[in-house]
């Protein structure tokens, strides 16, 4: 096939955008010249590129070549500011698309992403365990997560360790486990959970109290999800890197000193000779060699 870069451009706005119209705005085009594009990469291809639902989503084919047309963005954007002398500069960066866990972004990703004031970033949350799924399908150019298996078609370099320990309130202590922490007690007190993929929480329950089914709350969001312990609204696994200076000052205590549940994160990019990737992936090693426990 011979997919030419309009093509591709039209392809990433597509699913970026979630419809042909809004693509077709961002793109400066019309609906019909989108659709047209679109049907002549699926000719070119000889597969169905994306699915007509709402929003529209790339099929496999069309995700091997939303990674091609993202790849393509970017060099083009290098070429572009190299060529332009602009290295430094002014010229319009391509985003990024990363996709991080939550507890990392909330804790030491973003100081890191702050050291490149020259790039931009498209940020995704996704559990630890499920970034690799983005790598896949093109949503993004490299992810954090707990997979230590590359991807086809990326590298992969370990980053260290993010040690998560169950802890609460000292209400909810007092409420739930006067006389300490034990399994039965672990079986009936309230969890927090930050969503249905999260697992951190049976991994420990699995060791500490096997078979338990405490009720749960879910707290989707990592600064909030450690903030609700606090508050007493049940316990949970919460890193060390937010979970510390609340211990510190009160307002957590760690229910299981023994019971820490260690995830290891792993990043994972495309393998693409690109400057910017490179910076992202330096930044990234630099602030996870400082914050995290060794691998």
């Amino acid at each position: 096939m011979d997919a030419s870069t309009d093509q591709l451009r039209t392809l990433a706005a597509v699913i970026d955008h979630g419809t042909f119209d809004r693509a077709a705005a961002a793109l400066h085009i019309t609906p019909s010249a989108v659709s047209q594009r679109i049907k002549s990469l699926e000719e070119q291809s000889g597969r169905i590129v994306v699915r007509r639902s709402k929003p529209v989503q790339a099929t496999e084919a069309g995700a091997v070549l939303l990674r091609l047309a993202r790849q393509v963005a970017l060099l083009e954007a290098e070429a572009a500011a190299e060529l332009e002398g602009d290295e430094g500069g002014t010229a319009a960066p391509t985003a990024i698309p990363l996709v991080v866990n939550a507890d990392s972004l909330a804790t030491w990703v973003l100081p890191a992403l702050a050291t490149l004031p020259g790039s931009v970033f498209d940020i995704t949350l996704d559990d630890q365990e499920h970034t690799i799924g983005r790598l896949r399908d093109g949503t993004a150019m490299a992810a954090i997560g707990s997979d230590a298996e590359p991807v086809q078609g990326c590298t992969v370099s370990a980053l260290g360790v993010m040690r998560y320990r169950p802890v609460a309130s000292p209400a909810f202590v007092a409420r739930w486990c006067p006389d300490g922490w034990t399994r039965e007690r672990a079986a009936v007190a309230p969890v927090l959970v930050y969503d249905r993929k999260d697992a951190l929480q049976d991994r420990y329950l699995a060791r500490f109290a096997p078979g338990a089914h405490p009720p749960r709350q879910f707290v989707p969001a990592s600064t909030e999800f450690a903030g609700a312990a606090a508050l007493g609204l049940g316990w949970g696994m919460v890193p060390d890197l937010q979970a510390d200076p609340l211990v510190a000052d009160g307002r957590l205590v760690v229910l299981d000193r023994d019971g820490a549940v260690d995830v290891p994160l792993y990043w994972q990019q495309w393998s693409l000779r690109s400057a910017a990737l490179d910076a992202v992936a330096a930044a990234i090693a630099r602030a996870a060699a400082a914050a995290l426990r060794p691998a």
